[in-house]
């Protein structure tokens, strides 16, 4: 595993973004491990998120791209952290766009913030995480109506590898029904490789306990990587 994506599963821990115990999902699953990109709150975690998603995004599509749409809300700063990482790190100018949840009528109207997406861009769409598509169903067409336009590929922070609607992942469903890459910073196979029976600072978060209940979790909702 490349160093970037260790420190990256270290980095969710030490933020509380990536918790482990007993957690309702939306869906009503009960899960043993919760992730809320909601918890990266300062500058420095910012920083650093955007670093990650770079290096994932130069790893897995290149830079041949021309914008990075973060669909709001939480895609919003993801995108401009990650358009900034993109800059120090590549010296490559890539621009930001995210929607609103409500098109403005006065001033800067429209759908869009940041940089209008034009005929002949290549896209990249950014967010937290993927559990189910939804936001995809919701994004893919607004980039759609910008014009003539190639999304590159999707990047999460995080494959859940779990089923979506189906017996796939959710981002293998998106891959087999938009027909563009989705990929994500790291898998939970990956966190569970990384930290069990692993003291960290003191403690080991993934012990026989916990990765029992991992397996049992998998055993039921989970997909192959």
């Amino acid at each position: 595993m490349e160093q970037y994506k260790q420190d990256f599963i270290e980095f969710m821990v030490d933020s509380k973004v990536l918790k482990f115990g007993e957690f309702t999902l939306k869906s009503g699953r009960k899960s043993p491990f919760f992730m809320n990109a909601g918890s990266y709150v300062t500058g420095t975690q910012l920083r650093k998120l955007g670093e990650y998603y770079a290096k994932a995004i130069h790893d897995n599509y290149g830079l041949d791209f021309d914008v990075l749409f973060g669909p709001a809300y939480k895609g919003i700063p993801l995108s401009v952290a990650t358009a900034m990482a993109i800059s120090e790190l590549y010296g490559k100018d890539v621009k930001y766009c995210s929607n609103r949840k409500e098109v403005k009528d006065h001033g800067d109207v429209g759908i869009l913030l940041g940089s209008p997406i034009k005929d002949g861009d290549r896209v990249v769409i950014i967010e937290d995480v993927t559990t189910s598509g939804k936001s995809i169903e919701e994004t893919f067409p607004i980039i759609r109506a910008q014009g003539d336009v190639e999304i590159v590929g999707l990047m999460v922070s995080l494959n859940r590898m779990e089923r979506g609607k189906g017996e796939k992942s959710a981002l293998d469903e998106i891959k087999e029904t938009y027909g563009f890459g989705a990929n994500a910073i790291v898998t939970m196979e990956d966190v569970i490789e990384h930290l069990y029976n692993r003291p960290y600072k003191g403690s080991v978060i993934i012990d026989d306990a916990m990765k029992a209940s991992l397996d049992a979790y998998y055993a039921q909702y989970g997909v192959k990587a």
